[in-house]
């Protein structure tokens, strides 16, 4: 069953007028690790997720993306205590292809993942527990393919996909000086272990 993976970061006596760089540091790193280098929209959320967004401009894929730091200077003109900054970024990863009438193949498919920074009050504080910046990855099934016959062609590229993710996650921890970091699912299953056990099947 897949379930939506997300990372959060945490940093040491972070104020909000630091949000900014450390938003544009892991913006910056997908473009080195399987994603793009532009960010293609960001979204400005007041108090709370039920509220309406306050901003949201939608620059485009590719060459229309906007830089990540003029992304972040843009949507933190607003900046407020009790704000949530979203930003959408493209990162690619190897899919199962099925339908079309073709046979099933593997494609590197491009996901808009989001990168959400939050303001110390929104939400009631809850950075505390998703982090001062959340990454969500949208659905695991890339990283597990449970529906896909693990031969040595599928489980090669779960293995790439897994790689990449770990690649991406040490390298926005250790470019935006993150202290503390959670790769969590909303299941509250361990990646980890659903994957030793996946792989334990294919053997």
């Amino acid at each position: 069953m897949a379930d939506s993976l997300y990372l959060s970061l945490w940093y040491p006596n972070l104020r909000l007028a630091g949000l900014a760089e450390k938003l544009t540091q892991v913006l910056g790193a997908f473009g080195a690790h399987g994603g793009v280098s532009r960010v293609y929209a960001a979204t400005v959320w007041p108090v709370s997720w039920s509220e309406t967004a306050v901003f949201q401009r939608v620059w485009g894929r590719g060459e229309r993306g906007a830089e990540p730091k003029q992304a972040v200077e843009e949507a933190l003109e607003l900046l407020h205590d009790d704000y949530a900054y979203e930003f959408q970024i493209g990162w690619s990863l190897w899919e199962h292809e099925t339908g079309g009438g073709l046979d099933p193949r593997w494609v590197r498919e491009e996901r808009l993942v989001r990168v959400t920074g939050y303001g110390p009050l929104f939400d009631e504080g809850a950075y505390e527990q998703d982090g001062h910046i959340r990454v969500d990855f949208g659905s695991d099934a890339p990283f597990l393919e449970e529906g896909v016959e693990l031969d040595s062609v599928a489980a090669h590229k779960v293995e790439e996909n897994v790689r990449q993710l770990v690649e991406l996650t040490a390298a926005v921890e250790k470019g935006s000086g993150a202290t503390a970091r959670l790769l969590w699912s909303e299941l509250g299953e361990s990646l980890a272990q659903r994957l030793a056990a996946r792989l334990g099947m294919g053997n």
